[in-house]
């Protein structure tokens, strides 16, 4: 630190300690720039971007004084020798917002680039003294002296240097009446003529903040879960890749994008559970995929049951030429039988007597599964065979995992994991399954995991809905957190849809599908299956987690058409389901009826959804849409074209009304169009 020495003395002349202070660092930065979006942990850890979607960039950016700023969004792949540059424009309150869209998955950064403007804030002034009709001879030579310097530094490069030459020129010109030389020099294109051509060492530079850009799947999808056991099984008999095979046309056909299949390796037969989670199986019953290995091999095996490996790569190309991609159930434990627990006891946690701790939730007991301890000595080389499982699979053509209860495990591993995995395989989609503390599904989410399960099953009432879309579509969140709704699993069977029949599945799909970018449902929710366990259970009674599940797909009154048809409007529109951030909600007068709002980014696209949410009783409202969120004027009617049934509306003004009975309609899907 340069320091100067000074000496003072008191007010009665006697001299004071001689003390040293700092030398005055006067930059040449101006300029603040805070609170920059997207951004976790102020770049620490990486965003989340997509293929064919914009990045919404926006920061707090201001300065002392009262010149007019300017400022870009410089992005660029990391490494690469030049950046493309975006403008930002100036919204309320000093914040700036703009957009760019990254061509390339893999690494992405952005920088943000501001700076006092200083032939703007000339333009400005300009503008005011010649409303005042005062003397502007000496401040059309300021202006022309300012596009000088532009043309004696750098940006005075030939692509821009006749344009500045003429703008100095007609800044000079004499025979030209002052409000003629006004309006030159404010036109929009000479303005960001010299906006661009700036001399950016004295600009304040925010960044690099670093992205990840997934494929468009990562941001946009429709999952199916299927256990490929059930599909032919007969008598006690598993079904095979190849009796699942023949299901895939009519996944396709319903619109998904996505079969997922839960574990398909071997099951360990020690402690193996019975039908309905029963602790003593019975012969035949073919036990918990999730009971990984067994002596046919663990993690890179499949059951013989189900087939070959060659089995598997015929079923993965099956789901492609159907337009499909098969996500692999990553469950990261093992049967007592897997040959990792004689091969590689130090994986797992052994208690006093010596014995490997099997998997507790006390009180509850899961003897057919022992977890693996992460933080063993060996810790190296698991944490390599598991990233090998991964990639083992990506060998055979699988891009998406669903990841087991990945909150059970150490955040570290997965940040080293997904750290490796990506520097090969950057297209690779990852789901994280944790139902657990926001903080800790947050933290997956903001560390690399491209999706997350969610609260969805259990958010039934209007306001719930209405708080969590909220908190996911309007908070910073809504930069690193991709929600995947889900109406059932085969955990979960919400007694919303015990207690509601038919009506609740239509209503809990239309809300799921359409009010978020990526859903997902596990098969027999099309045949309405809804009979728990037990009273008061969420699991299903007969669970396809312990037993085969063959089902009648034939059958006359199903849900198909209506999954469907939502499908397709997921795809018509995929620019509005697919921006989350567009997502508004808008006022009804009947606590049972939902009214939201999906838009593309330009705006050129809106959907509004009205649903009822009580799957007993018809609903009927009044909506009082915020018109400018959708650019609708309020002075002219419009058409809302009901995408569900085809008719079309007319409407004017923010007030509505609508009926919805939940045995014949639970939603209006409404297309608005400007008349």
């Amino acid at each position: 630190m340069t320091t100067r020495t000074t000496a003072t003395r008191s007010a009665r002349g006697a001299a004071r300690a001689t003390v040293a202070t700092p030398a005055i660092d006067v930059g040449p930065q101006r300029v603040v720039i805070e609170h920059v979006r997207p951004a976790i942990d102020c770049g620490a850890l990486v965003a989340k971007a997509a293929l064919e979607q914009a990045v919404h960039v926006s920061a707090d950016i201001f300065a002392d004084g009262s010149d007019l700023l300017v400022a870009w969004i410089r992005h660029r792949q990391p490494g690469a020798t030049a950046a493309a540059e975006v403008p930002l424009s100036a919204l309320l309150n000093d914040r700036w917002a703009g957009r760019f869209t990254p061509t390339a998955t893999g690494p992405w950064e952005f920088e943000i680039v501001a700076l006092a403007d200083d032939y703007g804030t000339w333009v400005r002034d300009l503008r005011l003294r010649l409303e005042a009709g005062q003397e502007l001879g000496v401040e059309f030579e300021v202006g022309a002296l300012m596009v000088e310097g532009r043309l004696a530094g750098d940006a005075g490069r030939q692509a821009e240097r006749a344009r500045l030459e003429k703008l100095r020129d007609a800044l000079r010109g004499r025979r030209r009446s002052d409000a003629e030389r006004a309006r030159a020099a404010a036109e929009p294109a000479v303005v960001a003529l010299m906006q661009r051509t700036a001399d950016r060492s004295r600009a304040t530079v925010a960044g690099p903040f670093p992205l990840w850009v997934d494929r468009a799947l990562g941001a946009f999808s429709a999952w199916y879960e299927m256990f490929p056991r059930s599909e032919g099984a007969s008598s006690g008999h598993s079904g095979t890749f190849a009796t699942a095979s023949q299901r895939l046309p009519a996944i396709a056909a319903m619109g998904f994008d996505i079969v997922y299949l839960p574990p398909i390796h071997p099951i360990g037969r020690t402690h193996r559970k019975g039908a309905n989670n029963e602790l003593e199986a019975r012969p035949g019953d073919p036990g918990s995929p999730w009971a990984i290995g067994g002596p046919e091999g663990g993690h890179t095996a499949v059951h013989p049951d189900l087939g070959t490996l060659d089995d598997f790569d015929a079923f993965v190309a099956a789901a492609q030429r159907n337009g499909l991609e098969v996500a692999l159930d990553y469950a990261l434990q093992c049967s007592p039988d897997h040959p990792w627990v004689r091969q590689h006891p130090q994986w797992f946690r052994h208690r006093p007597d010596g014995s490997i701790r099997y998997a507790e939730n006390p009180p509850k007991r899961y003897q057919d599964i022992y977890p693996l301890n992460f933080d063993t000595e060996d810790r190296e080389a698991l944490w390599q065979a598991l990233l090998e499982v991964m990639l083992f699979w990506i060998d055979h053509g699988v891009r998406v995992f669903r990841v087991d209860n990945p909150h059970t495990k150490p955040l570290r591993f997965w940040e080293w994991l997904i750290r490796e995995m990506r520097r090969s395989h950057p297209e690779v989609i990852l789901l994280a399954e944790a139902f657990t503390r926001p903080r800790v599904m947050q933290r997956l989410a903001k560390i690399g995991f491209t999706q997350s399960y969610t609260y969805f099953t259990w958010r039934v009432w209007r306001q719930d809905i209405i708080d969590y879309l909220t908190e996911l579509s309007q908070t910073e969140m809504v930069d690193w957190f991709r929600p995947n709704f889900w109406p059932n699993t085969p955990d979960i069977l919400h007694e919303t849809l015990q207690a509601g029949g038919p009506p609740a599945f239509r209503l809990r799909l239309v809300l799921a599908a359409l009010c978020c970018p990526s859903w997902g449902m596990y098969s027999g929710y099309e045949l309405y299956e809804n009979t728990p366990l037990r009273p008061g259970s969420e699991e299903y009674l007969d669970s396809e987690k312990y037993q085969y599940r063959p089902r009648d797909w034939d059958q006359p009154d199903t849900l198909v058409p209506l999954i469907t048809r939502v499908n397709q409007i997921r795809r018509r529109h995929r620019h509005a389901i697919g921006e989350l951030s567009t997502l508004r909600v808008h006022h009804a007068d009947n606590d049972a009826v939902l009214c939201v709002s999906r838009s593309s980014d330009d705006g050129d696209d809106v959907l509004l959804v009205v649903i009822n949410l009580d799957p007993y009783r018809p609903q009927e409202a009044t909506t009082w849409l915020d018109l400018d969120a959708l650019g609708l004027p309020a002075d002219r009617p419009f058409q809302a074209h009901d995408e569900l049934t085809d008719t079309t509306f007319v409407w004017q003004g923010p007030r509505n009304y609508v009926r919805l009975d939940p045995g014949q309609q639970p939603a209006h899907v409404l297309h608005l169009r400007r008349r």
